[in-house]
């Protein structure tokens, strides 16, 4: 095992365009790190450049203890789990998760006791003797899963995995994956653009965005306290709701004399006429419904003639709301109604979104 550090880590590819810009990451031993971000944020290069298969531009990637920029692949101790699983078709799972043992010239007897170990404890000692395209997807990725546990690696690097499962085995694997590693206790860096499987899986989250580190922390502290308005639309399902305010609004009501967007997630409404003392309220008309078994979204907005910001205290500027509501009971659609938030619930950021202010 071993810790994984990256200092001021940094890709440009030809013609200029810079892909990584100047990542700073520690990872320590054992841990389980996970890499969230939209597509083309640059999570994936950064794996690369850890495993190995992309060239450094700039700063040092170091793996427990010794800096690897100019260390090759196989050398780095590091096993790799990739989307698409990269099995040999034509072999047996037995023989897949051995190659890259028998490729180092392990003896076979040492090569027999750790596939059967990673097979039992993927539970694949059934399925050993059958070839790839006898497996179901699930299986399959864990086949891939254990051909990268033989090797008894460093560190685990996992490139999106479970995209390619449907929504009821990706739960399933994500589950697996996240006991396995507490098991193994083996340092871990996985990529993923969904952010709910980041969140259940990660010991440290890492939220990038264009290239940049956009907040690193503990998954939870990260969603009750984003850093900026890019994470806190990014993480969360639904987003949390955010809204341009006036600088003599935002004195009045959260003690800032500067101009800033306010956000609100949409569990932290309530529907009710009253406006909290502190807090703030909206008048919706409901635009649309989603019910989703124990909670319902109800997806609001301001009417036309009120697009501006309001000069009533606790009146906050239009825009699409939601708000999350338990149950199955809805307004109907069309409904006038009017939603509130208590003062502890809101979060302030910069004008630019780029800062969180503290009220």
């Amino acid at each position: 095992m071993a810790n994984v550090t990256l200092r001021n880590v940094r890709k440009t590819y030809p013609g200029g365009f810079e892909a990584i810009k100047g990542v700073n990451v520690d990872v320590a031993d054992g841990q389980f790190c996970v890499l969230v971000g939209p597509s083309g944020c640059g999570k994936s290069t950064l794996l690369r450049m850890v495993a190995g298969l992309e060239t450094v531009t700039g700063g040092e990637i170091d793996i427990g203890g010794r800096v690897v920029n100019q260390v090759e692949p196989a050398d780095r101790d590091i096993a790799m789990v990739f989307q698409n699983y990269a099995l040999y078709p034509h072999m047996s799972v037995f023989n897949n998760m051995a190659y890259g043992l028998r490729n180092r010239g392990m003896k076979e007897a040492e090569v027999k006791t750790r596939v059967d170990e990673a097979a039992r404890v993927l539970e694949l000692t059934p399925m050993l003797e059958r070839k790839p395209r006898q497996l179901s997807g699930g299986q399959r990725q864990r086949v891939a899963m254990g051909r990268a546990i033989v090797r008894q690696p460093k560190v685990f690097l996992f490139d999106e995995p479970l995209s390619n499962l449907d929504a009821k085995l990706r739960i399933a694997m994500r589950v697996e994956i996240r006991k396995l590693q507490r098991r193994l206790n083996t340092t871990s860096i996985y990529v993923t653009h969904d952010q709910l499987e980041a969140m259940t899986l990660a010991d440290v989250l890492v939220v990038m965005n264009g290239g940049e580190v956009e907040q690193i922390g503990n998954p939870l502290a990260i969603y009750e306290k984003p850093a900026t308005t890019f994470v806190a639309s990014f993480i969360g399902a639904p987003p949390m709701n955010l809204m341009p305010t006036r600088a003599d609004e935002i004195k009045s009501q959260l003690g800032s004399t500067e101009a800033g967007i306010l956000g609100i997630r949409p569990e932290d409404f309530v529907i009710t006429d009253q406006t909290p003392a502190g807090g703030i309220a909206l008048p919706l008309t409901v635009e649309a419904i989603e019910r989703v078994g124990a909670e319902t979204f109800v997806y609001g907005a301001r009417d036309q003639d009120e697009q501006r910001v309001a000069a009533t205290p606790g009146e906050l500027p239009p825009g699409e709301v939601i708000v999350r509501i338990p149950g199955s009971e809805a307004p109907p659609i069309g409904a006038r109604i009017r939603v509130a938030a208590l003062r502890q619930k809101l979060h302030l950021f910069s004008g630019d979104g780029r800062t969180r202010l503290e009220a």
